[in-house]
Protein backbone atom coordinates (compact mmCIF):
# COMPACT_ATOMS: atom_id res chain seq x y z
CA UNK A 1 0.00 0.00 0.00
CA UNK A 2 1.41 3.28 -0.19
CA UNK A 3 -0.32 5.40 2.23
CA UNK A 4 -0.30 8.61 0.07
CA UNK A 5 -2.04 11.67 1.76
CA UNK A 6 -3.78 14.45 0.37
CA UNK A 7 -1.02 16.75 0.03
CA UNK A 8 1.25 17.56 -3.25
CA UNK A 9 3.15 14.72 -4.14
CA UNK A 10 1.93 12.92 -1.83
CA UNK A 11 -1.42 13.43 -3.47
CA UNK A 12 -0.52 11.04 -6.58
CA UNK A 13 -0.91 8.80 -3.55
CA UNK A 14 0.00 5.40 -3.95
CA UNK A 15 -0.88 3.18 -6.84
CA UNK A 16 -0.48 -0.75 -6.62
CA UNK A 17 2.97 -0.56 -5.02
CA UNK A 18 1.79 2.14 -1.95
CA UNK A 19 -1.60 2.96 0.19
CA UNK A 20 -3.04 6.45 -0.60
CA UNK A 21 -4.46 8.76 1.83
CA UNK A 22 -6.62 11.11 0.30
CA UNK A 23 -6.86 13.87 2.85
CA UNK A 24 -6.29 15.41 6.38
CA UNK A 25 -8.22 14.08 9.16
CA UNK A 26 -8.18 15.53 12.97
CA UNK A 27 -11.15 18.22 13.77
CA UNK A 28 -13.59 17.66 16.36
CA UNK A 29 -16.58 15.56 15.32
CA UNK A 30 -18.21 12.75 16.90
CA UNK A 31 -17.77 9.32 16.12
CA UNK A 32 -20.58 8.23 17.10
CA UNK A 33 -22.08 10.21 13.83
CA UNK A 34 -19.71 7.69 11.89
CA UNK A 35 -19.81 4.09 11.37
CA UNK A 36 -17.16 1.90 9.48
CA UNK A 37 -18.59 -1.14 7.02
CA UNK A 38 -17.86 -3.20 4.54
CA UNK A 39 -17.95 -1.94 0.93
CA UNK A 40 -20.27 -2.86 -1.09
CA UNK A 41 -20.39 -2.78 -4.86
CA UNK A 42 -22.62 0.86 -4.98
CA UNK A 43 -20.14 2.06 -2.46
CA UNK A 44 -17.31 0.94 -5.42
CA UNK A 45 -19.56 3.06 -7.96
CA UNK A 46 -19.81 6.01 -5.90
CA UNK A 47 -16.00 5.91 -5.51
CA UNK A 48 -15.37 5.85 -8.86
CA UNK A 49 -17.17 8.48 -9.81
CA UNK A 50 -16.00 10.83 -6.88
CA UNK A 51 -12.82 10.15 -6.39
CA UNK A 52 -11.21 12.57 -8.99
CA UNK A 53 -13.32 15.10 -7.33
CA UNK A 54 -11.73 13.87 -3.62
CA UNK A 55 -8.10 14.02 -4.75
CA UNK A 56 -8.76 17.07 -6.79
CA UNK A 57 -6.97 15.42 -10.42
CA UNK A 58 -7.01 11.88 -12.50
CA UNK A 59 -6.89 9.42 -9.79
CA UNK A 60 -9.46 7.18 -10.82
CA UNK A 61 -7.12 4.33 -12.01
CA UNK A 62 -5.67 3.73 -8.75
CA UNK A 63 -9.60 2.56 -7.36
CA UNK A 64 -8.51 -0.70 -10.07
CA UNK A 65 -11.84 -2.88 -9.83
CA UNK A 66 -9.73 -5.84 -8.94
CA UNK A 67 -9.72 -4.14 -5.42
CA UNK A 68 -13.72 -4.75 -5.00
CA UNK A 69 -14.30 -8.03 -6.80
CA UNK A 70 -11.03 -10.15 -6.49
CA UNK A 71 -9.35 -8.35 -3.45
CA UNK A 72 -12.77 -6.40 -1.90
CA UNK A 73 -13.61 -9.01 1.08
CA UNK A 74 -11.77 -6.42 3.75
CA UNK A 75 -12.07 -3.39 2.15
CA UNK A 76 -13.82 -0.45 4.58
CA UNK A 77 -15.67 2.29 4.40
CA UNK A 78 -17.10 5.01 7.06
CA UNK A 79 -20.22 6.18 6.34
CA UNK A 80 -21.89 9.79 8.00
CA UNK A 81 -25.56 10.15 7.20
CA UNK A 82 -25.84 7.85 4.40
CA UNK A 83 -23.51 9.31 2.69
CA UNK A 84 -19.46 6.90 1.64
CA UNK A 85 -16.76 9.74 3.51
CA UNK A 86 -13.99 7.47 3.20
CA UNK A 87 -12.78 4.48 2.01
CA UNK A 88 -9.64 1.84 2.57
CA UNK A 89 -9.00 -0.59 -0.04
CA UNK A 90 -6.94 -3.29 1.51
CA UNK A 91 -6.58 -7.05 1.74
CA UNK A 92 -4.67 -9.90 2.89
CA UNK A 93 -2.09 -11.41 1.85
CA UNK A 94 -3.12 -15.43 2.05
CA UNK A 95 0.67 -17.03 1.59
CA UNK A 96 1.80 -14.63 4.45
CA UNK A 97 -0.95 -13.21 6.34
CA UNK A 98 0.09 -10.00 6.00
CA UNK A 99 -2.93 -7.19 5.81
CA UNK A 100 -1.71 -5.05 3.13
CA UNK A 101 -3.17 -1.52 2.68
CA UNK A 102 -3.48 -0.35 -0.50
CA UNK A 103 -5.56 3.14 -1.19
CA UNK A 104 -6.93 5.27 1.36
CA UNK A 105 -9.38 8.14 0.37
CA UNK A 106 -11.41 10.55 2.79
CA UNK A 107 -14.49 13.10 1.12
CA UNK A 108 -12.98 16.72 1.10
CA UNK A 109 -15.46 17.90 3.70
CA UNK A 110 -14.67 15.50 6.54
CA UNK A 111 -10.91 15.32 6.90
CA UNK A 112 -9.32 16.09 10.07
CA UNK A 113 -12.94 14.33 11.46
CA UNK A 114 -10.93 10.72 12.35
CA UNK A 115 -12.21 8.99 9.41
CA UNK A 116 -8.57 7.80 8.40
CA UNK A 117 -8.08 5.78 12.24
CA UNK A 118 -11.53 4.61 12.26
CA UNK A 119 -10.94 2.77 8.75
CA UNK A 120 -7.26 1.88 9.61
CA UNK A 121 -8.86 0.78 13.04
CA UNK A 122 -11.58 -1.45 10.85
CA UNK A 123 -9.42 -2.83 8.87
CA UNK A 124 -7.03 -3.71 11.98
CA UNK A 125 -10.20 -5.98 13.10
CA UNK A 126 -10.60 -7.57 10.02
CA UNK A 127 -6.72 -8.66 9.87
CA UNK A 128 -6.73 -9.87 13.45
CA UNK A 129 -10.06 -12.14 12.79
CA UNK A 130 -8.76 -13.58 9.97
CA UNK A 131 -5.24 -14.84 11.68
CA UNK A 132 -2.86 -12.16 10.58
CA UNK A 133 0.43 -11.53 12.33
CA UNK A 134 1.60 -8.75 10.41
CA UNK A 135 0.08 -5.43 8.71
CA UNK A 136 1.66 -3.02 5.81
CA UNK A 137 2.04 -0.23 3.53
CA UNK A 138 4.48 2.07 1.84
CA UNK A 139 4.68 5.59 0.80
CA UNK A 140 7.35 7.37 -1.58
CA UNK A 141 10.16 9.44 -0.03
CA UNK A 142 9.24 12.52 1.07
CA UNK A 143 5.38 12.29 2.36
CA UNK A 144 5.84 13.10 5.92
CA UNK A 145 2.20 13.31 7.00
CA UNK A 146 1.56 9.80 6.14
CA UNK A 147 4.88 8.97 8.07
CA UNK A 148 3.45 10.78 11.29
CA UNK A 149 0.18 9.15 10.94
CA UNK A 150 1.64 5.81 10.76
CA UNK A 151 3.69 6.41 13.91
CA UNK A 152 0.84 8.04 15.76
CA UNK A 153 -0.98 4.49 15.25
CA UNK A 154 1.99 2.65 16.58
CA UNK A 155 3.27 1.40 13.04
CA UNK A 156 7.43 0.85 12.54
CA UNK A 157 9.05 2.93 9.63
CA UNK A 158 11.89 1.61 7.81
CA UNK A 159 13.10 3.58 4.20
CA UNK A 160 14.22 0.36 1.95
CA UNK A 161 16.58 0.81 -1.37
CA UNK A 162 15.64 -0.03 -4.85
CA UNK A 163 12.36 -2.01 -2.90
CA UNK A 164 10.37 -1.02 -5.89
CA UNK A 165 13.33 -1.63 -8.30
CA UNK A 166 16.85 0.03 -8.59
CA UNK A 167 16.62 3.33 -7.29
CA UNK A 168 13.22 3.79 -6.23
CA UNK A 169 13.41 3.46 -2.49
CA UNK A 170 10.28 3.28 -0.79
CA UNK A 171 9.30 3.91 2.82
CA UNK A 172 7.99 0.45 4.19
CA UNK A 173 5.42 0.81 7.12
CA UNK A 174 4.40 -2.43 9.14
CA UNK A 175 2.45 -3.27 12.52
CA UNK A 176 2.71 -6.16 14.31
CA UNK A 177 -0.27 -7.57 15.33
CA UNK A 178 0.32 -10.35 18.01
CA UNK A 179 0.26 -10.20 21.09
CA UNK A 180 -2.00 -6.98 21.12
CA UNK A 181 -5.17 -9.29 20.66
CA UNK A 182 -8.11 -7.04 20.56
CA UNK A 183 -7.84 -4.48 23.29
CA UNK A 184 -10.34 -1.77 23.64
CA UNK A 185 -7.58 -0.04 26.36
CA UNK A 186 -4.66 0.11 23.53
CA UNK A 187 -6.85 0.88 20.52
CA UNK A 188 -8.35 3.91 22.59
CA UNK A 189 -4.48 4.60 22.94
CA UNK A 190 -3.50 4.56 19.66
CA UNK A 191 -6.50 6.58 18.09
CA UNK A 192 -5.44 9.26 20.64
CA UNK A 193 -2.04 9.62 19.43
CA UNK A 194 -3.22 9.88 16.14
CA UNK A 195 -5.24 12.59 17.12
CA UNK A 196 -2.59 14.74 18.98
CA UNK A 197 -0.56 14.38 15.73
CA UNK A 198 -3.03 15.61 13.70
CA UNK A 199 -5.10 12.59 13.25
CA UNK A 200 -5.09 11.08 10.09
CA UNK A 201 -2.74 12.98 7.79
CA UNK A 202 -4.69 11.05 5.33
Amino acid sequence: MQFQTFFDEERIGMASDHATVLGNDGDEMRTEDMKTRPLTKADYDYIVREIDQWWGGPTSALAHPLFFYELGEHAKVVEADGIVVGFLFGFIAPTALIGYVHLVGIHPEYRRKHVGSMLYKGFEDSCRAAGCKTMKAITTLGNDGSVRFHEALGWAVEQIDDYAGPGRARIVFTKPLENQAVSGKRTSHTVERARAAGDDDD
